[in-house]
C-alpha cells in the first residue's frame, strides 16, 4: 500500500484538480445565467404593475416573456453541458479510484498464489501508464498515442489531456506565437494568480520584444501602457529593461538590452510554461517512470557491474551494456550484509551451500563443484581458467 501511495499521486490529483476547476467554471456560469433569468422576470414585474386605468402593453409583456424563455433555455442548456462535464470528470476519478483500489487488493493477497495473475496484470497496467506519462512529458506524442491505441483503458488512466493542451501551448511558443499561451494562462488565471506566478507578463513582455523587433515602436508604447505598467511592483527591473529599448536600435550589436531579441527566448518560454504547468497540477518536474527506473538501477548497481568483461553477470540488468552505460551517474546499492552468489549456478553461497576456494584463488558453491566433480570421476575444470583439480585440493572459505 505504501508503494502505491509513494507512486500514485498524480494519478488522482490532477483528475482532481480538473473535477474542482470545472466545478467552478460550472457554478460562475450558472451564477451568470440565473442573474439574467432573474433580471428579466424583474422587468416582467415591472411591467405588469401599472394604473389600472392604463391598458397593458401586451406586446412588451411578450417580448419580455419570449426575452427570458430564451434565457430560460439557455439556463437549462448551460446546466446540462456543466453536469456533463462534471459527471465525465468524476468518472475518471471514480475509473482511477477503482484501478488503485484493485492494485492495493492484489498487493494485500500478494502470498497467494491464485492472486499472482491479477497482481502480474496490474502492474503491467501500471508499467504502461508510467510509459505514457513519461512519452507525454518528453514530446513524444504519437508514441504515447499507439500505446492507448493498443491499451483503450489507459486513456481514462492517464493524464494524456494536461499534455496534449501543453502540446498545442508549446507548438505555438516554438512557431513565435503567444495566442494559444496566453488563453491558458486566462483559462487558469484564478490558481496561476495563487501560485504568484509570472508566466503571462513574460508573455506580453515578449510581445512587446516583437514589436520593438520588427520597428512598430507606437504600438509597442501601447501595449507597455495596457499590460507591462502597473507590473513595476513584481516585475520593476524587467520593465525597467522593455522602456531602455526605445532607446536603442534592434540592429545596435552592443545595445544593453540586446539579449532580450534573441530567438532563444522562445525556448526559454517553453520551459517556463512546463514549469507552470507542473505546478498547476502539482506534479513533480521528474516523471514517475524516470523516478522508479533511476531508484531500480541504484538497487542493482554493484562494483562488480563496471569490472572486467569476465566478472560481470550475465543475468545481471546493469551488466548489459545499455543499461550499464544508463546507471553509470546513479549510486550504487546499500547493501548492510553481503551475499555471496555461485558464479555457476546463480545460487546463493550459505550454511547449505558452503563456498569453497580452488587453488587458482577462484570461489564458488560446493554443490556445483560436486556436480562438476561426478561428472569427471572427481576431476575439476575451473569455468574461469579451464584449469584442472582434484576434488580434494578445493579449500572451506570462511567469510567474517
Amino acid at each position: 500500500m505504501s508503494e502505491i501511495q509513494s507512486l500514485e499521486h498524480p494519478t488522482l490529483k490532477v483528475p482532481y484538480e480538473i473535477l474542482n476547476k470545472k466545478f467552478r467554471s460550472s457554478q460562475k456560469t450558472l451564477d451568470r445565467e440565473a442573474a439574467a433569468v432573474f433580471s428579466s422576470c424583474q422587468e416582467i414585474d415591472k411591467s405588469s404593475v401599472m394604473d389600472v386605468d392604463l391598458a397593458p402593453n401586451v406586446a412588451g409583456i411578450c417580448d419580455l416573456l419570449d426575452n427570458t424563455v430564451v434565457k430560460l433555455g439557455n439556463y437549462k442548456r448551460k446546466i446540462e453541458e456543466s453536469f456533463t462535464d462534471e459527471l465525465d470528470a468524476a468518472q475518471i476519478c471514480k475509473r482511477r479510484i477503482e484501478h488503485l483500489r484493485m492494485g492495493a487488493s492484489a498487493f494485500e493477497n500478494a502470498s497467494d498464489p491464485n492472486n499472482e495473475p491479477v497482481l502480474s496484470q496490474w502492474k503491467r497496467t501500471r508499467l504502461d501508464r508510467f510509459l505514457v506519462e513519461h512519452l507525454l512529458r518528453t514530446g513524444h506524442y504519437a508514441t504515447a498515442m499507439k500505446l492507448i491505441d493498443d491499451n483503450r483503458q489507459l486513456k481514462s488512466l492517464t493524464n494524456i489531456d494536461i499534455y496534449l493542451v501543453a502540446q498545442a501551448v508549446e507548438t505555438s511558443l516554438l512557431n513565435r506565437e503567444t495566442a494559444t499561451a496566453l488563453a491558458w494562462c486566462h483559462d487558469n488565471r484564478s490558481k496561476l494568480k495563487k501560485l504568484h506566478s509570472q508566466f503571462e507578463f513574460h508573455l506580453r513582455k515578449q510581445d512587446f520584444i516583437e514589436l520593438i523587433r520588427t520597428g512598430r515602436r507606437v504600438e509597442a508604447v501601447r501595449h507597455a501602457r495596457k499590460y507591462l505598467v502597473g507590473q513595476e511592483d513584481v516585475c520593476f527591473e524587467e520593465v525597467q529593461q522593455c522602456t531602455g529599448m526605445f532607446a536603442f536600435s534592434t540592429s545596435d550589436t552592443i545595445s544593453p538590452y540586446k539579449h532580450l531579441l534573441d530567438p532563444d527566448r522562445w525556448s526559454h518560454l517553453v520551459e517556463e510554461f512546463r514549469s507552470e504547468n507542473y505546478r498547476l497540477f502539482q506534479l513533480s518536474t521528474q516523471s514517475v517512470f524516470s523516478a522508479v527506473l533511476q531508484a531500480g538501477l541504484s538497487v542493482l548497481k554493484t562494483p562488480q557491474c563496471y569490472g572486467s568483461r569476465d566478472k560481470k553477470n550475465p543475468d545481471c540488468p546493469i551488466c548489459e551494456e545499455l543499461l550499464n552505460e544508463l546507471a553509470k551517474n546513479s549510486p550504487y546499492a546499500h547493501c548492510s550484509q553481503s551475499r555471496l552468489i555461485d558464479s555457476i549456478s546463480g545460487q546463493p553461497m550459505n550454511s547449505d551451500n558452503v563456498p569453497m576456494m580452488l587453488p587458482n584463488g577462484y570461489v564458488y558453491g560446493e554443490k556445483s563443484l560436486q556436480d562438476l566433480a561426478a561428472e569427471n570421476e572427481g576431476i575439476i575444470v575451473c569455468p574461469k581458467t579451464k584449469e584442472i583439480y582434484d576434488i580434494r585440493e578445493m579449500k572451506k572459505v570462511y567469510v567474517m
